[in-house]
């Protein structure tokens, strides 16, 4: 029997990948796109580290040697050619070496490369609709499990009902839009970040480089509970993919009906928040 994805047994095996307490840096790469974010990143962090200490030393050399007690008498200087050229050409090839890298990675963002496989996910108030066109119309959508069915190692406000399942190793063509309002779909481990705009359909796409469960958010402010909008996505092997789509094929079948129910209503503290409201 499949939960939300995979068979319980096997989704238990998966590594999760996701945010953890005093995290100082990125989540670890698993994905191509992901892992030439963080080499920019790395890049980027090296420049900015070495102006940074050039610019303090000189500003202690500056103040310790040409301080006002040791030179009463100070230099009428107004210029120096060879000193503002250089800061001049020195800034615009620093940009330059940022600059190729950074569109090198816009552009590899950008394109899908051969897509295995497309999918559709669709941002609503307050719940993702995933769907597979073209793997039998599967389509269903994906909400928030509240703190009270949560089981142990579930982490809270990233744990999904229904997970949108992806084979490791394969190029991946999402498409992103919205129903309502603005979202965006961000997964941080695979270098995933897309707004989903009502009447748009925006492109991207994924490789998985490993199995595991991998956790995002919708990070674009979307309304009272937009902090309830958890993505939950499991890489499996395209074995097994193959076998979680003959049984989705039943179970979300697009007129099977209530998979593409309005998403639960919220429980406990946020229901008595939305009813205060009114």
């Amino acid at each position: 029997m499949l939960l939300g994805g995979l068979p319980a047994w096997a989704a238990d095996k998966l590594p999760a990948e996701g945010p953890v307490p005093w995290e100082m840096g990125m989540q670890p790469a698993a994905s191509p796109v992901k892992a030439e974010i963080i080499s920019l990143h790395h890049l980027v962090l090296v420049i900015i580290t070495a102006i940074t200490l050039l610019v303090g030393v000189l500003l202690a050399v500056v103040i310790l040697r040409f301080r006002a007690s040791k030179h009463p008498n100070p230099s009428r200087t107004s210029h120096n050619t060879l000193l503002e050229v250089a800061w001049t050409l020195l800034p615009v090839l620093i940009l330059i070496v940022i600059a190729i890298p950074s569109f090198r990675l816009v552009y590899y963002e950008d394109r899908t490369r051969d897509a295995d496989l497309t999918i559709k996910v669709t941002g609503h108030q307050w719940y993702w609709e995933y769907a597979y066109p073209d793997k039998g119309n599967i389509d269903f959508n994906s909400n928030l499990v509240q703190d009270e069915d949560l089981k142990p190692g579930q982490p809270r406000l990233l744990t999904a009902d229904n997970k949108l399942v992806l084979p490791v190793g394969k190029n991946v063509r999402i498409l992103i839009t919205s129903g309502d309002v603005i979202h965006s779909f961000f997964i941080p481990s695979l270098g995933v970040q897309r707004y989903a705009i009502p009447g748009r359909m925006i492109e991207t796409w994924v490789r998985i480089d490993h199995p595991g469960i991998f956790y995002g958010e919708c990070n674009q402010v979307c309304g009272m509970n937009h902090s309830r909008m958890p993505i939950e996505i499991e890489g499996v092997d395209p074995k097994q993919f193959d076998a979680w789509l003959t049984e989705a094929k039943t179970k979300y079948a697009a007129d099977a009906g209530p998979a593409l129910q309005p998403a639960r209503e919220l429980t406990g503290g946020v229901r008595q928040v939305a009813d205060a409201g009114r």
